[in-house]
Formats: structure tokens, sequence, C-alpha cells
């Protein structure tokens, strides 16, 4: 069985490689450079790829700052601090994001023969962005299967798994580090500094899981 994983290099995304690998795929993983100021989270992800041994990784490179709407990607405009229980869409929001990411897998995974996707997205917490919630997964699983020769001629649809999207971060970890899951390689920083900045919206929502999960953090020094 093979399976195409979201990697980005954070902490869910690498759960996700973890889960996928512990339940017998074969895994592909599948990165992307889409303009965003941390890419150093690209290095995380080859990293985590590289120890795993996954049979595939790639990085797609995407150009998703011209838009110039979101701060993750528009070099003019400053990653702000972090205020994770504002109830409002932060301006770190890059429009469609995983609607184009899972878009791609689903290529991909028609590609390679392969049916399944995994992606670490939780809508229990999370930033606020839309496209980490179970209605949009849904969707796009919908339409990636009325849009594929493998789901409508050949009777083999592909299935997209979010395994956290009803967990916590928190409860991630604890099942992460069941795992044996590599946190120290991890990257979550928005800013993409040598060092995590601890202000911005990712950087507050990974200390709050690792205070609840009762772990000490093991990526706080800068990734060698």
């Amino acid at each position: 069985m093979k399976a195409v994983v979201l990697l980005s290099g954070g902490l869910d995304s690498a759960t996700a490689l973890y889960l996928a690998k512990s339940k017998g795929f074969e895994v592909f993983a599948l990165s992307f450079e889409y303009g965003q100021k941390h890419k150093r989270e690209l290095e995380a992800a080859q990293k985590l790829a590289s120890k795993i041994g996954v049979t595939e990784h790639k990085i797609v490179s995407l150009n998703l700052s011209g838009w110039g709407s979101s701060s993750l990607t528009n070099q003019d405009v400053e990653i702000s601090q972090g205020h994770i229980d504002s109830g409002e869409i932060p301006a770190t929001y890059v429009p469609a994001r995983n609607m184009i990411f899972l878009s791609v897998a689903a290529s991909y995974c028609e590609a390679l023969g392969a049916q399944d996707i995994f992606i670490g997205v939780s809508e229990v917490d999370y930033s606020g962005y839309v496209d980490c919630r179970r209605e949009f997964i849904d969707a796009m699983e919908a339409a990636i299967n009325k849009g594929t020769v493998c789901a409508v001629e050949d009777d083999r649809p592909i299935k997209i798994h979010a395994p956290f999207i009803n967990m916590t971060k928190a409860e991630e970890i604890k099942l992460g580090v069941g795992m044996g899951v590599d946190y120290s390689l991890t990257w979550s920083c928005y800013r993409g500094g040598d060092k995590p900045c601890g202000s911005c919206d990712s950087c507050l929502l990974r200390a709050k899981a690792f205070s609840e999960a009762g772990y000490r953090d093991p990526g706080l020094n800068k990734i060698d």
C-alpha cells in the first residue's frame, strides 16, 4: 500500500508521517516551497523524511507569494505577535493553501497508483484556518473522487486521512511520542529565523501543546 503524506516539517505533519508508516504504508512525502517566510521548515521535512526512510520525497515549488494577501508569504508584511485565543482568522492564513496542496497530492497519488493521502490538520486546536475543518476535508475528498480516473473509471477512490481532526495538539504529541516521533527535527516558527521566535501563532500553539502534554519541547534549540 502506498500513501502520500503532506509533510511541511512541523509537528502535525511529522506525526502524520510516522502514523502512516506505523500503519504499514509505503510512504511518499510531499512538501511545498510556496514563498513562505519559514522555508526553514523544508530543512526539517527533509530530515524527517530521511530519518524515517520514505520511498520518495518531492518538494514542489508554487509561488503563492504573488497574491500578497498573507503575512506568511508577503515579505513586506511583518508576522504579528500571536493571539491564539482571539477567534479571528490570523493574517498568516494563505488563501486556499490546503485546497491547493491536497489537489497536488491527489495528482501525485493517482500517478503513483496510490489511494491514500495523509494530512495533519485539526479543527480542535488550531489557528482558526477554515481549511483545517472536517467539512472541508470531506468536500475535498468528494471533489477529488469526481475528478480522477482512478475513482471514476477504475473504482479506486482516494481517501484523505486526517487522523488528528478531532484531537488537540497535546493529544497528538502524546500519540507521536508513543510512536517515537523525533520532534527535535520539526520546525514550527512562522518567522523562520535561526531560532523560534516564541511569539507567533505557531510558536504559541506548539508551546501550549507540549505544556499540556507534559513534555519538554526538544525542538526549542536551533536545528543543526
